[in-house]
């Protein structure tokens, strides 16, 4: 979730994959469930390796597409434009996230996160968030293993985002079971 060329005040929202047609519109894997985040007008920040520098960009227009958000970004008026922004990360800002309901986070609140059990203590730090068909997975680096947790209510402790902390009560066996060599 992390990029090379954000900050710690922006959110990835996006992925240019490709462009499409001629007048400059990319395919973008939205990373966020927030269909305003493509609304016409909307500003965000695009980097990345693949950009020799950040730079802002406005969505003039964008509509689902295949699994991504086709858009055309005011920036990028023929496909030239839109191929130099084939790779980039889509970010916005952080104050422009809406808050979570109680008893939930997003998933860049929790990577960075420790993550310690009642029995085992220190687990490691949570390096990513997956989906793994039956729930989320936080998946946590020691430095010697990656160890697939469950991130689900039975084995929560407690979540606490601002002091970068996830405590959990995992079943005797579980981290045995699931622990892989990095």
């Amino acid at each position: 979730m992390s990029s090379k060329w954000s900050t710690d005040d922006t959110v990835l929202v996006g992925r240019v994959r490709r462009p499409h047609g001629v007048r400059g519109a990319v395919i973008v894997e939205s990373l966020t469930d927030n269909p305003e985040r493509w609304a016409a007008g909307s500003r965000m920040l695009a980097g990345g390796d693949k950009l020799p520098a950040a730079r802002e960009l406005t969505v003039e227009q964008a509509q689902d597409h295949g699994g991504g958000v086709l858009v055309f970004f005011a920036e990028a008026g023929d496909r030239e434009a839109a191929e130099a922004l084939r790779g980039a990360e889509l970010a916005v800002p952080l104050d422009e996230v809406p808050p979570t309901p109680d008893g939930t986070w997003y998933e860049f609140e929790l990577v960075g996160c420790r993550c310690h059990d009642r029995a085992a203590g220190d687990l490691g730090e949570v390096v990513d968030v997956v989906e793994d068909g039956g729930g989320l997975l936080l998946i946590v680096d020691d430095g010697l293993r990656r160890l697939p947790i469950p991130f689900v209510r039975a084995f929560l402790v407690t979540v606490d985002v601002g002091g970068r902390r996830i405590d959990v009560d995992l079943p005797p066996g579980l981290i045995e079971a699931c622990a892989s060599g990095s």
